[in-house]
């Protein structure tokens, strides 16, 4: 089993760890700091290192419950020892866009209490969220992108917490996504930001001031109660 140490420190950017199994091309470790595809966030990018030799990592995928990274070429080894080196510009942008992600839903959710996620993209230009809004307009998208810029200007504490997944599922406001239950893990993790917590297993930053600017760049319906909001963040 793969450790997920990005899970406990998102700002790690290198990391030690050891080769415990080789495909071709993919390797598994037996710790890692590059961030899984999954959740609507992309998988980190970077590379690996034994000893001077320096292996690209272009993917991470979860495959029959091993974590697997793929590489640019073949070499490595099981028992080999490697440094991880994450491509931080990328993954501080991600965890900008993705903590930005959850600042428009407090917002969203603000206006329409009861409003779910029902779909979602991370992206490193731009990013979208769907949402079963039953209403969406030029007033309620300015509404929505003032408020966001509030929260992110209040320079609030994003924190990151976990609770036994019996405990958690007593709290329904943890969960935003509709129809969607987290993975059958024994502890659910989640973010804290003011009084408005969400069930979420991705990297965000520390402070909200850290987003930037939030800037809604479109909208599209997808449906009566389905509408799309595309955003980015600005430095």
């Amino acid at each position: 089993m793969t450790e997920l140490l990005y899970l406990k420190d998102s700002y790690l950017k290198e990391f030690n760890a050891k080769v415990t199994e080789v495909q071709g091309n993919k390797v598994v470790l037996d710790r890692t700091a590059f961030y899984v595809l999954g959740g609507g966030q992309p998988a980190d990018t970077g590379k690996l290192l034994r000893s001077d030799e320096e292996f690209k990592v272009l993917d991470v995928r979860r495959e029959q419950g091993k974590i697997w990274h793929i590489l640019d070429g073949e070499g490595l080894q099981a028992g080999d020892e490697v440094k991880g080196v994450i491509d931080w510009d990328r993954r501080y942008r991600l965890m900008r866009m993705h903590t930005a992600a959850h600042i428009i839903m407090i917002a969203i959710q603000e206006l329409f209490p009861d409003v779910k996620v029902t779909g979602g993209q991370l992206g490193l230009e731009e990013s979208r969220d769907d949402y079963n809004l039953p209403e969406l307009n030029e007033g309620i998208i300015r509404k929505i992108e003032e408020r966001a810029n509030e929260i992110v200007q209040a320079a609030l504490p994003v924190e990151i917490h976990e609770l036994p997944r019996e405990e958690a599922f007593k709290i329904p406001q943890l969960f935003k996504l509709r129809d969607v239950l987290p993975p059958k893990l024994p502890k659910i993790r989640f973010t804290k930001i003011a009084n408005d917590v969400n069930a979420c297993g991705g990297t965000h930053v520390k402070n909200t001031k850290e987003v930037g600017r939030i800037k809604i760049t479109r909208t599209k319906s997808k449906g009566k109660d389905n509408k799309r909001i595309y955003f980015t963040v600005e430095p």
